[in-house]
């Protein structure tokens, strides 16, 4: 028995190269076609970023910066931490079966995005289920559901919000609008009782008042919505700056706080779509650094993993 606690740190992954997008849309669209017209925007998107999502560089920035936290805050116990993509390579099913081969038989598991939906950190759940299955091991894992109102997690995101409004001139400050927001999810999960809705605005409004914001000073809106026929959650970032605009904001930070880390989400929807949106309207938008591997966010992280661990009854005495 490897007596090493397993950790998977879990991420939507993204395509490394242009060449590559076909196949990574098969695999969110679960091998249905992608249209045309959809492969095109989304190829312009991901040319204007640079051509290929970081995601997965940062998220295994992430993952080392963690194994020695781990190790610092527990150099008694070893913790082996491995990296798996819902929709690219490497894929968390993969992942699991490396988790077997290196005799892993407890894992605790943690999506990195903060809330909890059945579509999205369920999801990612049912991979390792798929993973175990699929290579007919056993791992027994213990999940991080959610951490959208971790403390640490809030002043890291509030810290944000001042680095943000500091971009102004002092005697501008106080004009300054934040908008807060995270990635769109269908209606349908509201009405199916899904937490997601509740606990993406309960964290804008936990950063709001750490930062100081009176209600007048920060708003919500939701960004990024899928490509399909149904009604998905709102309002989007544009339709939401239009109305700013209209009440006569003219200076807007934005921090995206359903994403812990830089993708085509903030890099083109917020710095190069949602740019052009503001510069239209006569708004000046400016959008602070994503938590990435923010030290604070680390420690919560491993903080985070070494309580589920304890709670499983893995650590020491």
């Amino acid at each position: 028995m490897n007596d090493r606690i397993g950790v998977l740190l879990m991420a939507y992954g993204g395509p490394s190269s242009l060449d590559d997008l076909p196949g990574y849309l098969a695999d969110v669209r679960r091998g249905r076609s992608t249209p045309r017209t959809i492969v095109d925007e989304l190829a312009h998107n991901y040319a204007s970023i640079g051509g290929r999502s970081p995601l997965n560089m940062l998220t295994q920035a992430q993952a080392d910066a963690v194994s020695r936290a781990l190790d610092t805050r527990s150099p008694s116990l070893r913790f082996a931490v491995h990296v798996g993509m819902r929709h690219w390579s490497p894929w968390i099913e993969e992942t699991v079966g490396s988790m077997l081969d290196a005799g892993i038989t407890r894992a605790v598991s943690l999506v990195l995005a903060p809330h909890f939906s059945a579509m999205s950190v369920a999801a990612y759940q049912a991979r390792i289920a798929a993973g175990l299955d699929a290579y007919r091991g056993e791992i027994e894992f213990v999940h991080v559901d959610s951490y959208h109102a971790e403390p640490a997690l809030i002043q890291a995101f509030a810290d944000r919000v001042h680095e943000g409004i500091d971009r102004w001139e002092e005697r501008e400050r106080e004009s300054v609008h934040v908008v807060f927001s995270a990635h769109s999810l269908p209606q349908r999960i509201i009405a199916a009782g899904d937490p997601y809705d509740r606990q993406v605005r309960e964290t804008a409004a936990l950063i709001a008042s750490r930062a100081g914001l009176d209600e007048s000073r920060w708003s919500w809106s939701y960004q990024s919505a899928g490509r399909t026929s149904e009604p998905w959650l709102g309002p989007t970032l544009p339709d939401h700056l239009t109305a700013l605009a209209r009440a006569g904001v003219r200076n807007v930070v934005s921090v995206p706080v359903g994403f812990v880390c830089d993708h085509v989400e903030i890099l083109y929807d917020i710095d190069v779509a949602a740019q052009a949106c503001s510069r239209e309207l006569g708004i000046r938008l400016e959008r602070p650094a994503a938590l990435n591997d923010d030290p604070r966010f680390i420690e919560l992280l491993a903080g985070l993993i070494q309580q589920r661990a304890a709670s499983a009854g893995w650590m020491p005495d």
